[in-house]
């Protein structure tokens, strides 16, 4: 089995999943796209936590200025709308007792508190601020214009998160379990938004992307 791995072209997703940050990790480049026309119902302004009653998707309401020809980096978020505090009040609900939400609540409370008008800066602010609390530097860059079929890279923009189930050349194998607030109540729910990761593994969560490499299913790409 060939376990290189491609540059791979991402969404611009709102708090990924762990799937997400194991692709920056681990692959040689990475170009995050900002120039496709919105998706909806995606992980563009989609994440799902660990609530006390199951795995709970939250949505950030968004604006399309140009209608269905809107393009991720034009996509405004709702200001007018109470999702900030509903967002934050949820996260909270679910991790308040985890071993280091106190650690990194500010920071994420931070940015609910004053959410940027672009989905875009509201998606990269996330972004950075996890790859800062995991104290990693990956390659990646945003995209300059949209390409159809892009070559000689892997193309996730629609298999992170999905609406449907697609067949996928590169898997992470076998997420091992950690300890998750609700473990004495709920099975253990792999590839959760990295907040899952943060809140309940803190400085290790790092060495668990470390671990846990997308694999190449295939001989070749």
């Amino acid at each position: 089995m060939n376990n290189q791995l491609p540059t791979v072209l991402l969404p611009l997703a709102c708090f990924p999943n762990i799937e997400y940050f194991s692709w920056l990790m681990h692959a040689p480049e990475a170009t995050i796209e900002k120039n496709e026309t919105y998706p909806k119902q995606t992980c563009r302004n989609r994440y799902c936590i660990a609530a006390a009653t199951g795995p709970l998707t939250l949505t950030v309401p968004v604006i399309k200025p140009d209608g269905n020809r809107t393009q991720v980096s034009g996509v405004l978020t709702e200001q007018n709308k109470n999702w900030q505090r509903t967002h934050w009040r949820a996260i909270e609900s679910a991790y308040n007792k985890s071993p280091f939400f106190l650690y990194y609540r500010d920071d994420f409370e931070a940015i609910f508190n004053n959410p940027p008008e672009l989905l875009m800066n509201f998606n990269l602010k996330i972004i950075n601020l996890c790859l800062r609390l995991l104290k990693i530097k990956p390659a990646y860059k945003l995209s300059e214009t949209f390409i159809k079929c892009p070559e000689d890279t892997l193309d996730l923009r629609h298999k992170i998160m999905p609406k449907q189930q697609v067949e996928k050349l590169f898997s992470i194998t076998n997420f091992a379990p950690y300890i998750q607030v609700f473990a004495d109540r709920q099975e253990f729910t792999p590839n959760l938004s990295i907040l899952d990761l943060l809140f309940n593994l803190g400085p290790a969560s790092v060495d668990y992307l470390q671990k846990h490499p997308p694999v190449n299913q295939q001989k070749e790409i």
